[in-house]
């Protein structure tokens, strides 16, 4: 009778984590200032950081299943909030807006329970899964839309340079695709570890006294 009340609660936390960060997902990705943080010169992204935290915290269906949810939010904004915009049009793709964020969950999790097993540190192997997991995010999303619409992204890049009176030089597309996220990435790899570390560690304190 106790094991099924352990599976029981279990269960329902699992369910109420996974509701938790999945509407969280949402809020970032509809409303651009909580979704992009500008700092200087970069903007940068938060919206991957609930799909990581739920991947350590829960396992990698349940940040599968977050990073869905941002995936199809991400999607929906593409085709409303962000219609128009030169980029826009390349993140109607499933491929593009949904089956990368759903790789995120996963390749933060199990890169957490390897370094946690190499390591042993919860800390130190989380900020190492939340930087996978943003790398992931990164590279999957730009890495798809390199493979199906190279071409396309180039000349809409550089119309979009034409209508605000700039020119565009184009090296590659490979140059134009990566060449503008490397500043971004490492800043929105730092802040996903900066927020997971303390909340996957409160998260675990609080399981521990319950």
């Amino acid at each position: 009778m106790e094991k099924v009340i352990t599976k029981s609660r279990l269960s329902t936390r699992t369910i109420a984590v996974a509701g938790i960060l999945s509407a969280i997902a949402i809020l970032l990705s509809l409303v651009p200032w909580l979704g992009y943080i500008p700092l200087g010169a970069i903007t940068i992204t938060t919206m991957h950081i609930p799909v990581i935290i739920a991947a350590i915290l829960e396992g990698p269906l349940v940040g599968a299943f977050v990073g869905l949810i941002f995936g199809l939010s991400s999607l929906y904004t593409a085709a409303t909030i962000f219609a128009g915009m030169p980029t826009a049009v390349f993140f109607l793709n499933p491929l593009v807006s949904v089956f990368p964020r759903i790789l995120i969950g996963i390749v933060a999790y199990y890169v957490f329970i390897g370094i946690k097993k190499l390591i042993d540190n919860k800390s130190v192997s989380t900020v190492i899964g939340a930087l996978a997991g943003t790398f992931t995010n990164t590279i999957g999303v730009l890495g798809m839309i390199y493979v199906l619409y190279a071409e396309q992204y180039v000349q809409a890049m550089v119309e979009s340079a034409k209508q605000s009176g700039q020119t565009l030089v184009v090296t590659s597309a490979l140059a134009l695709i990566f060449g503008s996220v490397l500043t971004n990435i490492i800043a929105e790899a730092l802040l996903a570890a900066l927020i997971s570390v303390p909340v996957v560690l409160a998260v675990g304190k609080i399981r521990k006294r319950a």
